[in-house]
């Protein structure tokens, strides 16, 4: 066997780790920190629970990015070490060990990266994602249900936990829209790359002529809301009504109305949450997910408020699609953002984003171009 040197692509590594932290800004996290520490110690500190919990948690995620650079640091260092070992003492065994632990090493310092890119106030958060059938009939409520799946079979890839809030069964085949919260890291920011229409050419399977069929469904993406975010939402503009539950997870599992449906006067905005066995879990979650609505129309009228100032006629591109799906008359997912695309539509669709969630975001990065907020309106 003919013992590899690394050295130059450890070096490289280290490089990257040196720009990273110069993204994070990880001196001024560290300044952060001593700040919030000195805090925590105040008398009185925790006389106010709810804000010094608040307090907490702040210092303990800025010190879990401060530890998870410096421990990337660390196995670069000892990569160099290892390596310089492999090379000198022809070591085929530790050459082996330390080509894998640099692969490994690779994907943590590409996920560090793509972190660096997200600067937005909730970017890394929680994400509560909507799947709503487009043009297309049973074929589209049919595709949305395959979006459902792909996207949290890549949720759980990337080992994010997924509460399905709800996924009514669809006319004959599908569902007929889905409603879920990702919580892990990054997972809002990571998942505004799937915000938009998602186009699918295939042959339907439901034309006995096999007639090829054009479907869409469009995504939505919202961030959930720290609790210290103020949105103001009146009883008095709340109208709430209690139902029986349907499909998966509905039917066979509650006995009771225990599914929420809160619609909010003023504005129209409906929000449903029947997944949850108990009446009082799915109006909590039904609340979550209306303060998010209306503090991402609040967001959009300030965003056209300043566009109209500004003078400029920017179109709301809703309608347009980001992603091509096509299954027939060949194979191929095309990302029309980024240009990339794969053969592997099976792959995708079995939820392996990865190549096109993290190619949207560093071409975002790279053209300066703003992360797709919320998924438009009809």
């Amino acid at each position: 066997m003919i013992i590899e040197d690394r050295s130059t692509e450890i070096a490289e590594l280290r490089e990257r780790l040196e720009r990273i932290a110069e993204y994070l800004h990880l001196d001024a996290k560290r300044e952060e920190i001593a700040r919030l520490e000195e805090k925590a110690a105040e008398p009185g500190f925790w006389d106010d629970a709810k804000a010094a919990q608040g307090v907490m948690a702040k210092a303990a995620s800025l010190r879990d990015e401060v530890e998870e650079h410096a421990e990337l640091m660390r196995e670069v260092e000892e990569l160099e070490v290892a390596n310089e070992l492999a090379v000198s003492e022809e070591d085929e065994d530790l050459a082996v060990e330390t080509e894998s632990r640099l692969k490994r090493l690779v994907k943590r310092v590409d996920d560090l990266e793509l972190s660096s890119w997200f600067t937005g106030e909730f970017d890394h958060g929680d994400a509560i994602v909507t799947i709503i059938p487009g043009a297309g009939g049973l074929e589209a409520q049919d595709w949305a249900e395959m979006l459902l799946r792909m996207l949290t079979k890549y949720a759980q890839s990337r080992k994010w936990k997924v509460d399905l809030h709800e996924a009514p069964e669809g006319v004959e085949i599908g569902i007929d829209r889905a409603v879920f919260t990702v919580h892990g890291k990054n997972a809002y920011g990571m998942l505004q790359s799937e915000a938009g229409v998602h186009r699918l050419v295939r042959i339907s399977p439901t034309d006995e002529k096999k007639r090829r069929q054009t479907t869409f469904a469009k995504v939505e993406v919202l961030p959930v809301l720290p609790d210290e975010v103020e949105v103001e939402i009146k009883e008095e503009d709340l109208r709430i009504d209690v139902y029986r539950s349907s499909g998966p997870g509905g039917q066979s599992v509650n006995t009771t109305d225990s599914a929420v449906r809160i619609t909010h006067l003023p504005t129209g905005i409906v929000v449903t949450c029947q997944n949850e066995k108990s009446q009082l879990k799915n109006k909590e979650t039904a609340m979550t997910i209306l303060r998010s609505r209306l503090y991402e129309l609040e967001q959009e009228k300030r965003r056209q408020e300043i566009e109209a100032l500004k003078g400029e006629k920017k179109e709301i591109s809703f309608g347009s699609q980001i992603r091509s799906y096509v299954l027939y008359p060949y194979q191929l997912v095309k990302d029309l953002r980024t240009g990339i695309e794969t053969s592997q539509v099976d792959r995708v669709l079995d939820g392996e984003i990865d190549d096109f969630v993290v190619g949207y975001h560093r071409w975002r990065v790279a053209e300066g171009a703003p992360a797709f907020v919320g998924g438009g309106e009809e």
